[in-house]
Parts: C-alpha cells; sequence; structure tokens
C-alpha cells in the first residue's frame, strides 16, 4: 500500500495560485464589469504552472481548474447575462491557457527575467490568437473569412494590452514571491530524487 507523501512544494504553488487568481474576482467585482476585462492573473498562472510544477499533470491541471473555478464563480454572478454568448468563446480560451501552459513548459525550463518576458510575448499572443477564434467564430459582427478575423484581431488589441499587463504585474508577484520562498525555505526547492 502507497502513501501519500506531502509535498510542501506543490501546495505553495497551489495556494499561490488560488490566491492570485481570487484577484481576478475581486478585480471584477469592484470595477465596471467589463472596464478590466482581460486584466486578468490567468496568463501569469499559466507561466506559473507551467514553469514551477514538473508533474505535466499538475502544471496544467491546476491553471485549467483556477480558471474554471473564477469563471463558474463570475457565470453564476455579474457575468450571468453572457452565459449564452461566451460557452463556446470560453472553450477556445481554455485551448489558449493549455497551449500557453505547454509554452512556458519549454521555455521557462530555466526561470530568469529573459525567459519570464519572452515567454510572457509569446503566451500574449498566443491568447490573442486563439482565444479571438471564439470570439469570431459564428459571430454575425464578423465575417466569416480571413478578413473578418483580422478585424476581429484588430478590435481585440485593447483587451489583449489589458491582458499583457495582467500578465506581467501578476507574474512579477507570483514569481518573485515563489523565488523569495525557496531562497529563504530550501525545502521548496526542486528535489531531484536519488535513485
Amino acid at each position: 500500500m502507497s502513501h501519500l507523501k506531502f509535498n510542501p512544494r506543490t501546495l505553495i504553488l497551489l495556494l499561490m495560485i488560488l490566491a492570485i487568481t481570487a484577484f481576478r474576482l475581486l478585480v471584477t467585482f469592484n470595477s465596471d464589469e467589463l472596464k478590466f476585462a482581460n486584466f486578468s492573473s490567468i496568463g501569469a498562472v499559466a507561466l506559473f504552472g507551467g514553469a514551477y510544477f514538473k508533474d505535466h499533470l499538475k502544471a496544467f491541471a491546476f491553471p485549467l481548474l483556477s480558471l474554471f473555478l473564477s469563471d463558474l464563480v463570475l457565470y453564476t454572478t455579474i457575468y450571468k447575462k453572457y452565459v449564452d454568448i461566451f460557452l463556446i468563446q470560453e472553450l477556445w480560451t481554455y485551448l489558449a491557457i493549455a497551449l500557453m501552459v505547454l509554452v512556458s513548459r519549454f521555455l521557462l525550463k530555466k526561470v530568469n527575467i529573459a525567459n519570464l518576458l519572452l515567454s510572457t510575448i509569446v503566451i500574449v499572443f498566443i491568447h490573442w490568437i486563439v482565444s479571438d477564434i471564439g470570439s469570431w467564430y459564428k459571430n454575425p459582427l464578423y465575417t466569416q473569412n480571413f478578413n473578418g478575423f483580422i478585424d476581429c484581431l484588430i478590435k481585440a488589441i485593447p483587451f489583449e494590452i489589458r491582458f499583457l499587463e495582467g500578465t506581467v504585474i501578476y507574474g512579477a508577484l507570483l514569481f518573485g514571491a515563489f523565488e523569495i520562498l525557496k531562497a529563504k525555505y530550501p525545502l521548496l526547492k526542486l528535489q531531484r530524487q536519488k535513485l
């Protein structure tokens, strides 16, 4: 019979993800409902999960689960009137988040400022292209061709700028805090198992 081992690193990473995701709810509930649309911690959470969880399942599951839980709260409260419109669109957002985690697993094998900035730019681009497929597809506001998709992307630029800002600010908080914690508590460093 195997025993579950307590892993303080995983617990701290998960608590940090949940805490920073709570900011998404706080910002949204305490502002005009669309004023801070896309100024979100979700991009930072995708980077953080991909960088620090060595277990592939946890790297993908925790960021996606945090997005799902915060979406559940938002779409049963202040975004309730948008549920019919956003359901299909959100599937594209979840795909974008999964791709963002995948990219961060490759680009953030070594966490440093240069790799973090490069990863941030790449994931914002992924979010812009992939999530806007959901905004464009079968939307009567856009022609259903390449030009319509480009029009959708252009109109999304202000939202992506906010997504970039949120990713940078929340990313600095997440990565900075965890690096400080790792320096203070060596137990949080990734442990290599001896064979």
